[in-house]
């Protein structure tokens, strides 16, 4: 019922449309490659990828099974394949294009298997492009493989673009498709670190004369390419054809939900066995724990595995890799369960199919491909086939509730002023991209659904922050990217509205509404108040980041050049992005989107005392630690002072008596690694003969009010700051340094706050040396509070804000520490006092 392996058959059958244009509306603008590839290194000089089989007569057939002549190139045009040849059939190439293929998925796939759908990355798709242009001499575009990554569609698509195309040869011909399939370990493009040509692709009959890849995208070489690389050049304009077809594939697949059967409304009480798919995702995964934590139901969670216990390894590593708990009580309420969503009956047997219909008594549906670069027939497997295939098992056997997890996304293009959970989606026609059409598809189906019966809730989150607690975040997500980006380089697109909210509050609001069935079968947006590009540049201007709010365009252009120039591995992924002009009409839809209103939501908040939002202030901080990519050597912190300390050491148990001398500069990379760790980095160098005739490197870290100021172990003093310090001298010699600022309940309060208790020792012994060191009075001024310099690059207005943020929060700080020890003593005092006069009486 809902295979999506064959395609449905669209307009005139005997004319290919989709072949000659599967790129939705591709732009002028491609990817740079060869920019992409610099991480994985260039190929080696004479060693090339032989890929596919044979050459039959002049012509291809067309989806519907015709024959259209195909024009033989001129002799210059393949002047190294020895003269006139017949144009590559079309089975030919697909054989060519799949073996290419499987050299960079991780799942072995066929013709009309979707590259992503076998395990293929991102960058691995850039990698295939590549390849394909360098040994078979096929010039695709990214955005192209992104729509549809299907190897027949593909070279369908190519064949169309170029009748006359020749394909490669070498003296053996046909393809074996028993060879085996190689990994793309040793370098680029399955190429082997040896040199040596995969297998597969000597079998393949095909050996690579093409040039290097090329810039893909903007220009492509024609059919009558010179041999000498001076190739005349086309423009790649929009196909109207291939967005009309891709509509007609996705209301072909709408039709499925026809075929459903009627059924009764389930009984509404709280469900007992749920099955919940996407658990291995970010927002999934802590879905599941919000489940276990709130609710007495046993969670089955489907997951693309071989078999069960690979689904169990699969589910607990990715449960771990975002922060969350994961125990043999975990275990014991979960059920981890081989399956695809892509597949009919999720991959399993009819008897299983049945015996799981039986069981469970509700259906949660958080599983989907979330790629903005990939077209509508490469997301309909998994985003629209998958939530039918749920509203099958929903009607089968007996009638259970589904609750789907969609997007605000559905909502791209619309002119609506205000996107309510009632207001009506945006005409898919408007979407700018194939996820939004495929959640906008999805949505339909179940519509279709509940008019059979079924009783859906439709869940749709905006953009899914990081955990406020753990910092845990998806880097995928494009809201994500922005405030990474934000954070990195100080720069934000200027937006309307952000509809976001953290995942912890995403999850626990979606845990509810799935546990109340008076809440099921309506829409709820799970966004939280919007935020508005207003209150992101007071809340960074108070934190002193000082960020620039651009044109969205010239941002993407900012951002792409700081981190390739950086370089900034973190954030490729995101560079990538930016360079689709696929992702780029998604990124102007969103900077446009309207503020998002949630009335069934506050209203299910409200009844059942849930907690609002967390900040986005602290859930950005967390994610700042979790990213550690701010800051690379050599940049300017964002604040920075000087401290001196002069003292002795000696001998632990022996008088201090040998001089030692601090010169140290604490900084910190951004406000929030103060007010969120309290911690600032610490650098400078040591002079104490005693340890060394040299000055002594000083790397480290020193914390403000450590323990909240609570005094240590056999201690009376109150902790002000603790210095966790490594020392080096120029052999690679090691020592660490321990030192506290105490605050006692005595006079010289001032001298409390510069004097420092250290303790000095080798790595893995206890401390050899103690003393006492201190901040000379006349430095303390115009080192500390003169001196404190503020990144430069920020505007004049934000450089004395930090400044005196700074001294406000330290001030405060030291100020807390100095009155905790004479509040205990007052305390201590009163007690005191009290015990007397009982005494007396």
């Amino acid at each position: 019922m809902t295979d999506p392996v064959e395609p449905t058959t669209v307009r005139n059958p005997a004319i290919d449309r989709r072949a000659r244009g599967e790129s939705l509306e591709r732009d002028t603008a491609g990817m740079d490659i060869a920019a992409l590839l610099s991480r994985v290194g260039e190929n080696e000089p004479g060693v090339s990828l032989a890929v596919t089989s044979g050459v039959t007569s002049g012509s291809i057939e067309t989806r519907g099974g015709a024959k259209e002549p195909a024009a033989a190139r001129p002799d210059a045009a393949r002047a190294d394949s020895g003269g006139k040849g017949a144009a590559t059939d079309l089975d030919a190439v697909v054989d060519a294009v799949t073996a290419v293929a499987n050299l960079f998925s991780t799942e072995s796939l066929d013709a009309d298997t979707d590259f992503f759908d076998a395990g293929g990355s991102s960058i691995a798709a850039v990698e295939f492009v590549a390849a394909l242009a360098r040994d078979l001499n096929i010039h695709l575009d990214l955005d192209t493989v992104f729509f549809d990554a299907r190897p027949r569609r593909l070279a369908r698509r190519w064949l169309a673009d170029h009748p006359g195309y020749l394909a490669p040869r070498t003296e053996s011909s046909g393809f074996d498709h028993s060879a085996p399939r190689q990994a793309t370990g040793g370098g680029v493009g399955g190429v082997s670190s040896a040199g040596q040509q995969p297998p597969a692709a000597v079998a393949a009959g095909f050996a690579s004369t093409s040039p290097p890849a090329t810039r893909s995208g903007a220009t492509q070489p024609v059919a009558g390419a010179e041999a000498n690389g001076s190739a005349p050049m086309r423009t790649v304009s929009p196909d109207p054809v291939a967005d009309t077809d891709d509509l007609a594939q996705l209301f072909a697949d709408l039709a499925g939900a026809d075929r459903l059967p009627i059924v009764s409304a389930p009984e509404r009480v709280a469900p007992t066995r749920i099955l919940l798919t996407g658990a291995t995702g970010f927002l999934g995964s802590h879905l599941l724990l919000d489940l276990l934590r709130h609710s007495d139901a046993h969670v089955i969670c489907l997951v693309r595995a071989d078999d069960d216990a690979a689904a169990t390894r699969r589910l607990e590593q990715a449960v771990r890799g975002y922060a969350l708990p994961w125990s043999r009580e975990v275990l014991r309420r979960v059920t981890p369960l081989a399956g695809d969503l892509r597949e009919p009956r999720l991959g399993m047997t009819v008897q299983r199919w049945e015996s799981l219909a039986a069981e469970v008594d509700s259906i949660v549906n958080a599983g989907a491909a979330v790629d903005f670069l990939r077209g509508y027939p490469s997301l309909r497997r998994t985003n629209v086939l998958g939530p039918l295939t749920l509203a099958e098992l929903a009607c089968t056997t007996r009638s259970k509730p589904l609750h789907h997890v969609s997007s605000l996304a559905v909502f791209n293009g619309s002119d609506a002023t205000e996107l309510g959970e009632q207001t009506p989606p945006a005409n898919v026609a408007t979407l700018p991209i194939g996820y939004d059409r495929s959640k906008w598809a999805a949505e339909a189906v179940l519509r279709r659904a509940a008019e059979h019966g079924v009783v859906v809730t439709v869940l749709r989150p905006g953009g899914i922050g990081s955990h406020p607690e753990t910092g845990a975040h998806n880097p995928r997500d494009l809201n994500t990217g922005i405030t990474a980006a934000l954070l990195k380089f100080r720069t934000v697109p200027g937006f309307r509205h952000l509809n976001s909210a953290p995942v912890d509050w995403v999850s626990r609001v979606a845990t509810q509404v799935i546990t109340t069935p008076a809440a099921w079968g309506h829409t709820y947006h799970l966004t939280g108040p919007p935020t508005t590009l207003d209150r992101i540049v007071a809340e960074t201007t108070l934190g002193g980041m000082g960020i620039r709010v651009q044109h969205w365009e010239q941002w993407c252009a900012d951002v792409v050049r700081a981190i390739e120039e950086g370089p900034v591995p973190e954030l490729e992924s995101l560079a990538q992005l930016l360079q689709s002009p696929v992702a780029r009409r998604q990124l102007a839809a969103m900077v446009n989107t309207p503020p998002a209103s949630a009335i069934h939501t506050d209203a299910l908040v409200a009844a059942h005392g849930l907690p609002k939002p967390g900040t986005a202030g602290p859930a950005r901080a967390r994610m700042l630690e979790a990213l550690a990519v701010m800051g690379s050597p050599g940049e300017h912190p964002y604040l920075r002072f000087n401290e001196t300390l002069s003292g002795t050491i000696g001998p632990r148990g022996s008088a201090a008596e040998n001089p030692c001398d601090l010169r140290l500069t604490l900084s910190v990379a951004s406000s929030a690694q103060v007010f969120t760790a309290r911690t600032l980095d610490v650098t400078g160098e040591l002079t104490c003969a005693a340890l060394h005739d040299e000055p002594l490197l000083v790397t480290g870290t020193a914390t403000v009010r450590p323990h909240e100021g609570i005094p240590l172990r056999d201690e009376l003093r109150h902790p002000i700051m603790h210095y966790q310090l490594s020392l080096r001298d120029r052999s690679g010699g090691t020592w660490w340094l321990t030192g506290y600022k105490f605050a006692a309940a005595r006079r010289r309060l001032i001298r409390q706050l510069g004097t420092q208790v250290i303790e000095i020792g080798r790595p893995g012994e206890p401390g050899a040396y103690t003393g006492e060191v201190a901040v000379p009075t006349h430095t303390y001024l115009p080192d500390q509070i003169d001196g404190i310099e503020v990144d430069p690059r920020l505007p004049e207005r934000q450089q004395r804000l930090a400044k005196l943020v700074w001294l406000s929060w330290f001030g405060g700080q030291l100020g807390k520490s100095l009155m905790e020890p004479v509040l205990r003593v007052g305390i201590d005092l009163l007690d005191l006092r009290r015990a007397l006069r009982k005494d007396r009486r």
